[in-house]
């Protein structure tokens, strides 16, 4: 029987991990299949506090899980299987079951992707899906944003702070996005809509960096390039709540819901980070809601304990 699990190591697991790590909760942190979740998947991160020369996302994860471990927290290369709540909530990992009084559930969300032709490769190499994250890197270059929703816009006009120029693509010829975001974007002189355009191909330079992208005209099937230094893909995120489908409550996009803080709908079970949170999703604001669940859970804990 474990007092607390806590499934996922990025930023928001990892900084629940050092604080209930301290209060002597003695935490069993699975890893998952995607050790320190999207930050491994980065370069120089500048925006994160403390590191005013910027670091690199997986050296911060390798920062933050020796801190944990520091403080008496357990790590498990296991992914969680299938879930039951309860008292106590069990949890299958390789095949076996196991107990926890309380459990926090810090699996993060993954960013849709195109699914093109050495996409993966690129990521980080003039491929992403955060402008916050990443526009600063595309000074006076032109870039491009995939999508037409709120999102979409929103990650264009923020770029208009970095990039030379921005081009927005989007499959129809209107945006999907709120009237108000659609018309702070077209009445920027710094993004330029191109409509009825899907990304058919990447093109990259001799030292693996995109230097352009195919667009394919959804009208007549002709292809042209656009010459960009970075596509910021803006087509969603999908939460990644796996085995809690069904078993904890979700919004209507699927993010598992939050109550009085962190809690879920279920009593002893917390969430926190990206698996929650589809309005900020950066590496500071996971790991402030990471610290939360861990506060909450300890407090439960306690509020629980038997006599």
């Amino acid at each position: 029987m474990e007092n607390l699990i806590i499934v996922g190591t990025g930023c928001a697991g990892l900084t629940a991990a050092i604080y209930s790590a301290r209060a002597n909760l003695s935490p069993l942190v699975l890893e998952g299949r995607m050790p320190g979740g999207q930050l491994t998947t980065t370069t120089l991160v500048e925006n994160f506090p403390g590191h005013p020369e910027g670091v690199d996302g997986p050296d911060l994860i390798s920062a933050m899980h020796a801190q944990a471990e520091k403080f008496g927290a357990r790590f498990e290369y296991e992914a969680v299987e299938e879930f039951e709540p309860g008292t106590p909530h069990r949890l299958k990992i390789g095949g076996n079951w196991i107990e926890t009084r309380a459990l926090i559930v810090a699996t993060g969300a993954s960013p849709r992707y195109l699914g093109l032709k050495g996409e993966k490769d690129l990521i980080g190499h003039g491929v992403t899906s955060c402008a916050t994250c990443d526009g600063a890197f595309y000074r006076n270059v032109p870039v491009c944003v995939i999508g037409g929703g709120d999102s979409a816009c929103e990650e264009a006009l923020f770029l208009t702070r970095f990039a030379s120029l921005v081009y927005l693509v989007h499959r129809r010829d209107t945006l999907r996005a709120s009237k108000i975001m659609a018309e702070r974007v077209l009445a920027n002189s710094h993004i330029r809509p191109i409509w009825n355009a899907v990304p058919s191909a990447y093109v990259a330079d001799s030292r693996g960096e995109v230097e352009a992208i195919v667009l394919s005209d959804t009208r007549d099937g002709s292809e042209r390039n656009l010459d960009v230094k970075c596509v910021f893909v803006a087509i969603g995120h999908e939460p990644n709540t796996g085995p809690f489908r069904g078993k904890l409550e979700t919004d209507e996009a699927g993010y598992l819901r939050q109550f009085q803080g962190t809690r879920t709908n279920v009593p002893g079970v917390f969430a926190a980070g990206d698996v929650a949170d589809h309005v900020y999703r950066q590496a500071i604001t996971a790991a402030g809601q990471g610290c939360a669940a861990a506060i909450d859970a300890e407090r439960w804990l306690s509020e629980t304990a038997a006599p």
